[in-house]
């Protein structure tokens, strides 16, 4: 049977429990508009778009799941997805009652710490039932999150990530 995690932190010498969970309130392009656009568009809780020079952006807050090798529970990345109006459009019309099999192209959006730069990976989205947020399947690259998406981080990989994000790490979580 896999095992929970838990860890005594490096930084601050506290035991944590709980496969690490973190989270963006927002899409980073949103929080890089300027306050006008900002306000003439949308920061819910799970939904988002404003528009700019280039036109409309639509985003969705998905889960990106990370194995822990040998733990039962993942590393949780709360993180926000950029889809098409078209997909965007689909998505809300069906939030109240999804249907799994849809899947939607979108582009990562956020800035994930003591990674290089996460910023338009490619990604699925795909929608849960129950009121639960869609998750995210990255497109298997040459990008170290892709990478430690596809096959898995070990424990200490886990704590690293953890400790980075906790204590503001910057750089490259070992």
């Amino acid at each position: 049977m896999p095992a929970l995690f838990s860890f005594r932190c490096s930084c601050c010498g506290e035991v944590h429990e709980g496969s690490p969970s973190f989270g963006f309130e927002a899409p980073s392009p949103y929080l890089e508009q300027p306050e006008p656009a900002q306000k003439a568009g949308h920061l819910g809780e799970d939904l988002c778009h404003y528009e700019d020079g280039d036109g409309p952006h639509y985003f969705v807050r998905a889960v990106l799941e990370v194995p822990i090798d040998g733990v039962a529970e993942p590393f949780l990345w709360g993180v926000w997805v950029s889809l098409s109006k078209s997909s965007y459009d689909r998505y809300v019309e069906t939030c109240d009652d999804p249907d799994p099999t849809d899947c939607y192209f979108g582009w990562f959006c956020n800035y994930l710490p003591a990674y290089p730069n996460t910023y338009a990976l490619k990604t699925q989205v795909h929608p849960r039932t129950g009121g639960v947020r869609p998750w995210i399947e990255l497109e298997d690259a040459d990008h170290p999150l892709c990478q430690d998406y596809h096959q898995g981080i070990s424990v200490q990989r886990a704590q690293a990530l953890a400790e980075a994000v906790m204590h503001g790490i910057r750089g490259e979580a070992q």
